[in-house]
């Protein structure tokens, strides 16, 4: 009976080593690249930002991100699909921030639109948002800079 019990507590040792091993080996497995376009304040206001992209042959804008001073957001959390990401920024009194020449819409309070045509006559309101062009990359960083 010694011997069996031995054996079975043995095996089980054993298994406990091979689950050990494949759960370490799963944490420490590099993890697949993030893609991500993420916009950094470094001006000394805190900034109102919304985005804008094409979305499955359309345009969409998205916002708001409150983004306090030196800090950054990660607006797009998923594979950057446009190579290019259209960028709005306001102060907290909603002074524009950018000098932007693409006109695309946006709400005053947390939003979703999709097409960037007729804004007004939509309910919305129109905004000059400035191009960034990612180069296609995976991951991007946008910086506000204070005013000269």
């Amino acid at each position: 009976m010694k011997h069996v019990a031995a054996s079975l507590s043995y095996t089980s040792r054993r298994i406990a080593a091979l689950v050990l091993v494949l759960i370490g080996g799963f944490t420490l497995a590099p993890s697949p690249a993030r893609a991500e376009f993420a916009i950094c304040n470094q001006s000394f206001d805190v900034v109102n930002v919304a985005i804008g992209r094409d979305v499955e042959g359309d345009f969409q804008t998205e916002g708001w991100w409150t983004i306090g001073t030196n800090q950054c957001a990660n607006v797009i959390r998923d594979e950057l699909e446009s190579r290019y990401i259209y960028v709005y920024a306001q102060d907290v009194f909603g002074k524009p921030m950018l000098n932007g020449t693409t006109t695309m819409c946006i709400e005053g309070k947390r939003f979703t639109i999709r097409g960037i045509a007729s804004c007004w006559s939509r309910g919305h309101v129109q905004a000059r948002f400035i191009e960034v062009d990612t180069e296609k990359t995976q991951r991007w960083s946008l910086f506000l800079a204070p005013p000269n």
